[in-house]
C-alpha cells in the first residue's frame, strides 16, 4: 500500500491524493517523440490508485505492449492551492521527489492518433511508482535540481530543472488554475529525453541533486 515517506522511511502527515502530470515540459523529450512542442503546459491526472511505492517490486501490464519509463520531479504538496501565484505555489511545495511515469506507448500512440484522452496509457493501476520525498531544505535550488535514471547500470535519461519550458513556479500556478491541489497532492513535471522500454527483472537507480539515490526493480 502506497504512503507518502520522507527519506528517512518515515511516513509524512499528509493524504494520498491525486497526481497531476506535466507533458513536454522538455523540449527535447517532445522532439524525440516526434510530438509538438506545446504553447502552454499540457496537463492530466493519474488517480491515487496509480501510486506504488518504488522500493517494492514494479508491476508492468502484461499483454499490452511496451511500458517506457518517464523519470520525473515529484513535488510534494504541502497546502491548499487554488489560482495561487508562482511564489505562493513553491511555498507550498512540502517536499521534493522522484516518481516514473510509465506508459503503455503503443497504446498512448493508438490513442493519439484517435484525438483520444492518454488515461489508459498512462493512469493504470501501478503507473506511478513513487520513491521517498525530501525536504527542499536539504537541496539545491528548486530550479537548479539535477536528476537521473540509470537502468541496469546504463545511463537513460539525465535532466536539469532549469531545463524546463516553464518554471517549476509557474507550472504550479497554472496548474491551481486549472485544479485546486490539495494537501497530499503530487505533481510530476515532465521527463527529458532517453525513454525507453523497461523489461521484466531490470534493475533502476533514480537519483537526485546528485545526493540521494532511490532504487527499483521491475518484477520478473
Amino acid at each position: 500500500m502506497y504512503q507518502h515517506i520522507d527519506q528517512e522511511g518515515f511516513v509524512l502527515p499528509y493524504a494520498t491524493g491525486k497526481v497531476v502530470c506535466v507533458g513536454r515540459s522538455y523540449r527535447d523529450h517532445a522532439e524525440e517523440l516526434n510530438n509538438p512542442v506545446p504553447d502552454a503546459p499540457l496537463l492530466f491526472i493519474k488517480p491515487a490508485t496509480s501510486l506504488a511505492p518504488l522500493d517494492e517490486p514494479l508491476l508492468l501490464p502484461a499483454d499490452q505492449g511496451p511500458v517506457h519509463h518517464e523519470v520525473e520531479v515529484a513535488l510534494l504538496v504541502g497546502r491548499r492551492l487554488c489560482k495561487a501565484s508562482p511564489a505562493e505555489a513553491l511555498n507550498a511545495v512540502a517536499g521534493v521527489g522522484l516518481a516514473l511515469d510509465l506508459t503503455l506507448r503503443a497504446l498512448q500512440d493508438e490513442l493519439k492518433a484517435k484525438g483520444q484522452p492518454w488515461e489508459r496509457a498512462k493512469a493504470f493501476d501501478g503507473s506511478c511508482p513513487m520513491g521517498p520525498f525530501v525536504s527542499p531544505d536539504l537541496l539545491a535550488p528548486l530550479q537548479q535540481l539535477d536528476f537521473s535514471l540509470t537502468v541496469n547500470g546504463q545511463p537513460r535519461q539525465t535532466g536539469n530543472t532549469k531545463l524546463m519550458m516553464w518554471s517549476l513556479g509557474e507550472l504550479l500556478a497554472e496548474i491551481s488554475g486549472c485544479f485546486t491541489l490539495m494537501p497530499g497532492d503530487i505533481v510530476l513535471t515532465g521527463t527529458p529525453k532517453g525513454v525507453g522500454e523497461l523489461n521484466a527483472g531490470d534493475e533502476l537507480t533514480l537519483t537526485l541533486d546528485n545526493k540521494f539515490a532511490f532504487t527499483a526493480k521491475v518484477a520478473k
